[in-house]
């Protein structure tokens, strides 16, 4: 089985920082893009910011400038460090992962359980 997990949530102020961690375990083959998705109150689910094995990035315009996404192969790893907060950045922020198992060679896409990010004003 494979488990996602995300750490590093919290209540910051405005304009504070905060660097959310996700950690994937199992039997792993190969991750090749990751990413961290955010999905407020009310709100459909969206992404944030997504990074493939070489490091390629992609950013919602929303954060581009403030949010830095970053990965550790070696660790099965994704970072997300968060500069700059505003109130609208609040929201439970989930890590994805398209991955191959030694089980199963057929990437899917796996979920962590979210983590909850609240900026006050």
């Amino acid at each position: 089985q494979v488990q996602l997990v995300e750490s590093g949530g919290g209540l910051v102020q405005a304009g504070g920082s905060l660097r959310l961690s996700c950690a994937a375990s199992g039997i792993i083959s190969s991750i090749s893009r990751m990413a961290w998705y955010r999905q407020a109150p009310g709100k459909q689910r969206e992404l944030v910011a997504s990074i493939t094995f070489g490091g390629s990035t992609n950013y919602v315009d929303s954060v581009k400038g403030r949010f830095i996404i970053s990965r550790d192969n070696a660790k099965n790893t994704v970072y997300l460090t968060m500069n700059s907060l505003k109130p609208e950045d609040t929201a439970v922020y989930y890590c994805s992962a398209v991955l191959a198992t030694l089980l199963d060679t057929r990437s899917r896409d796996y979920w962590g359980q979210g983590t909850q990010v609240t900026v006050s004003s």
